[in-house]
């Protein structure tokens, strides 16, 4: 199967990207104030601007780590869904208003305006800068794994593909091209999303699914081997090494890895070690994920399938007790020579356990329960406190239309992430699951059901990450050129020179991003995204909440809760297992300690800062604070 740069999948990504950078020299002429660069002068329509939030909001986080997730976790895949959207509720009653009449371009503007306190701009910058990073790498990362199959470029060169076509859209127009694009390729999300929710459902379940075929059209899916360690050694391999659960053995036709169950049975994996692939499929491990068997239906019915489903009676026969599903699970093991080596191997669930929680989100031990709780609380506090979401407010003409666009963006933002859940299950029952990267199983599930579609899914998801990082380089520039230079540098930007400036702290920034975006790949870019909700949420979102119901809060103590957050964050996040088993290449129990997700620690201290800060300076608040009439 040829995955690599068909002729189609070219021609509409070239579509794609033609159309979003004429919208960036379209819209160039309202680039030229500082109003028109970083807010599109205020001039937005509310009903585009829920949109546009829709279409910034859900990132590759949403459309590919999600799906991802639900794919190969089931519910617990799920559960960030939920997060992501619960998240909006805080925005909506707390942020939206408020943040519209405090501010003018950035996040920073909004919590200085009560005070004009250098600290504050610095503080407040260096967090948008921070969390925009943060955020910044799952996009870049996602940008690509979409790449390698649609275009056949490696990942590294779509990271880089992505990041110049994100600054060229930035530097040229600012938030008024990043609005449209974000616009676009929300509604085309929307659209293509439930048509291919539409096709799973008319396709339903069958344990011999459609999957993906190779060129002569035969199916990949891969269907583990089951075995007991006496026939393979009757068969004349030899076991060459165990580490826990996983045995090697060598034969005539080379090593092979083999999990060993419960009951003493060996299942077949799927490995890589270095360059060595098992399985290939464009320089990727084989699609897998499918059925085993389907409740009140026997063997032979259900190789023929249910036939097409809806939502309801769909979820209901997956979730049936009877129903088995084989899915997909990654670790990494030392072979003999002492290299590290992910091991891929299924695990057969019952229906019922599929949408249960516990895969990934085990409740079974202290350091786990924190963990499942600190991610929680920051993904319902983090959306709120995003910076490059709390700069669209500023694009729409008065607090109304703010408040109306948030209400826009939920509607969006919920109904895509219910089909979410469809395109996760389908990807996991029609063998579109790549084991070593599952970011694109949405792509692939598209795939399945013919190369068009594929290629408008990848095309758009592609855009999806256009749109995002841009509205994160558009923050993060404001933060340096009007936030650092401007108003704590003091150095009186006229409004061509900040424009200017934004443009080229635009472009440092796009590197940056590039940079990260290669070093983290493979890595599920939802997890990812979580951390980037946990920093926003302890840097940003005390000082936000206090400064607008808390009457002692000064500009000290907003000073002492941003740093404290971004610090206690950032410090728990490195130090933590998911870093030393990931980047760093140790294992996770070498971690200084346990909790994988700072949340739960770092925004409690993010506002015990602030109280004790502004306590420890509340009589000098009177001459800190410059109300805003």
């Amino acid at each position: 199967m040829n995955l690599h740069g068909t002729p189609l999948s070219i021609a509409v990504f070239t579509l794609f990207v033609i159309a979003v950078l004429y919208l960036s020299y379209f819209f160039a002429r309202k680039a030229r104030s500082a109003a028109g660069y970083y807010a599109a002068g205020g001039q937005i329509h509310w009903a585009v601007n829920g949109i546009s939030f829709a279409g910034d909001y859900l990132s590759a986080a949403s459309f590919l780590g999600i799906c991802g997730m639900i794919a190969t976790l089931g519910y617990d895949g799920f559960l960030y869904s939920i997060g992501y959207l619960a998240g909006w509720v805080v925005a909506l009653f707390v942020v939206a208003e408020p943040m519209k009449r405090l501010g003018k371009f950035t996040f920073t503007d909004a919590v200085d305006a009560k005070y004009d306190h250098r600290g504050i701009k610095l503080a407040a910058a260096i967090s948008t800068l921070v969390v925009s990073i943060c955020y910044l790498i799952p996009q870049m990362n996602g940008a690509g794994s979409l790449v390698e199959p649609l275009l056949g470029l490696p990942h590294w060169v779509g990271v880089i593909l992505v990041g110049s076509i994100v600054i060229a859209i930035v530097a040229t127009a600012g938030m008024a091209s990043t609005t449209y694009v974000q616009f676009l390729k929300g509604a085309l999300l929307l659209v293509f999303s439930a048509i291919m929710v539409t096709l799973v459902l008319f396709r339903g379940l069958s344990t011999e699914p459609a999957g993906l075929k190779d060129d002569a059209g035969r199916g990949l899916l891969f269907v583990p081997q089951q075995t007991t360690e006496a026939e393979l050694t009757a068969g004349g391999q030899r076991l060459v090494h165990t580490a826990g659960s996983f045995l090697k053995f060598a034969g005539p036709g080379g090593a092979t890895w083999w999990r060993r169950d419960a009951q003493g049975s060996l299942w077949q994996t799927q490995w890589v070690s270095g360059s060595e692939i098992n399985g290939v499929l464009g320089g990727l491990l084989r699609p897998v994920g499918r059925l085993t068997a389907l409740g009140g239906l026997q063997p032979a019915e259900a190789a023929r399938g249910t036939g097409s489903l809806t939502p309801v009676s769909y979820l209901a026969q997956l979730t049936d007790a009877e129903t088995r599903i084989e899915q997909w699970h990654s670790t990494k093991v030392a072979d003999e020579t002492g290299n590290r080596v992910t091991v891929h191997y299924p695990v057969h669930v019952s229906g019922t356990d599929q949408m249960k929680p516990g895969v990934k989100f085990k409740v079974d031990t202290f350091w786990n329960k924190l963990n499942f709780v600190s991610l929680m609380l920051a993904l319902f506090l983090g959306t709120a406190a995003l910076p490059h979401i709390l700069i669209r407010y500023y694009t729409v003409p008065s607090p109304a239309c703010a408040r109306k666009s948030t209400i826009v963006a939920i509607a969006a933002i919920g109904f895509f992430y219910v089909l979410t859940l469809f395109m996760g299950l389908g990807a996991a029952t029609n063998g579109t699951v790549n084991p070593a990267d599952n970011n694109m199983s949405a792509p692939l599930l598209a795939m399945s059901f013919g190369k068009l579609l594929f290629a408008l899914i990848s095309a758009i998801a592609f855009a999806t990450v256009l749109g995002t990082v841009a509205g994160l380089i558009v923050a993060a520039s404001g933060a340096v050129a009007h936030d650092l230079m401007d108003r704590f540098g003091r150095m009186n930007l006229t409004e061509q020179r900040k424009v200017r400036a934004g443009k080229i702290a635009a472009f440092a920034v796009g590197i940056v991003a590039i940079i990260l975006g290669i070093l983290f790949r493979g890595v599920n870019v939802s997890f990812l995204v979580g951390w980037a909700f946990a920093v926003a949420a302890s840097a940003n979102l005390p000082a936000i909440v206090m400064l607008l119901f808390w009457k002692r809060t000064t500009a000290v103590g907003v000073v002492a809760s941003i740093t404290v957050g971004i610090v206690s964050a950032l410090a728990i996040i490195l130090t933590g297992p998911e870093m030393f088993s990931g980047p760093y290449g140790r294992t996770a129990a070498e971690a200084w300690h346990q909790l994988g997700q700072p949340g739960i620690v770092s925004i409690p201290l993010s506002f015990l800062a602030l109280v004790i800060g502004s306590l420890a300076t509340g009589g000098k608040a009177a001459a800190d604070a410059k109300r805003v009439a």
